[in-house]
């Protein structure tokens, strides 16, 4: 099975990726996240609710909504800030991208693992920006604003397309399509994996740049 696969190119200044990719990231799993099942016997069950919280970033214009799960949000926000810190730790100008993986598994015969099955991947891939004064990082974080309102609501038609995502499990085989270790949700199985590439090689930033100084010449 070949994975769906999308992915979104941004350019930000260092403060700003964390905030962008949280969005982008609880955008994805709040629609990608189910209530606790709750078994009155095999093939009879109920679903909890999912609760949300809104976010207001702190260095772009910007408000998104997230499952009101402290564990969940946890979980993401310690990946995104390793992700933040490779980038960190990469120099100036580095790039990276980090992406947010749906699998299911498929058990194997003994003593193999079960082996992970992609079905959706989500990439952001970032280009670190710096910024000569506060006028412009302030033109940049509408701009930034404006482009992750783009994304969240091209996710939010994505999620209504009648696309695969796997089928309700039976009990016994719950853990095997979605992540049960949380207390109040239910995702389906996710991971996230990142990696920096070095300096730049696509214009995303000095397209960004030109639009800074093109704004400010008016």
């Amino acid at each position: 099975m070949n994975a769906r696969s999308q992915v979104f190119e941004l350019s930000v200044e260092g403060r700003q990726i964390e905030e962008v990719v949280a969005s982008i990231f609880h955008t994805l799993l709040f629609h990608r996240t189910l209530g606790k099942f709750r078994y009155k016997q095999e093939g009879s069950y109920s679903i909890g609710t999912v609760g949300m919280v809104d976010v207001d970033c702190d260095f772009v214009d910007f408000t998104y909504v997230r499952a009101s799960s402290s564990d969940l949000d946890l979980t993401i926000r310690r990946e995104i800030a390793a992700f933040r810190d490779m980038l960190r730790s990469s120099g100036g100008g580095s790039s990276g991208q980090i992406s947010l993986e749906f699998y299911q598994k498929k058990r194997a015969r003994w003593p193999f693992p079960a082996e992970c099955i992609p079905w959706e991947v989500w990439t952001v891939k970032t280009d670190v920006i710096s910024l000569a004064n506060e006028h412009e990082r302030q033109i940049h974080r509408e701009k930034v604003g404006e482009l992750l309102a783009e994304k969240i609501m091209y996710i939010a038609d994505v999620m209504n397309r009648h696309e695969y995502v796997p089928k309700m499990p039976n009990q016994s085989e719950l853990d095997l399509v979605f992540d049960t270790n949380f207390q109040d949700v239910q995702p389906y199985l996710f991971k996230i994996s990142y990696q920096t590439t070095g300096p730049p090689t696509s214009s995303v930033g000095n397209t960004m740049r030109k639009f800074i100084k093109d704004t400010l010449a008016f």
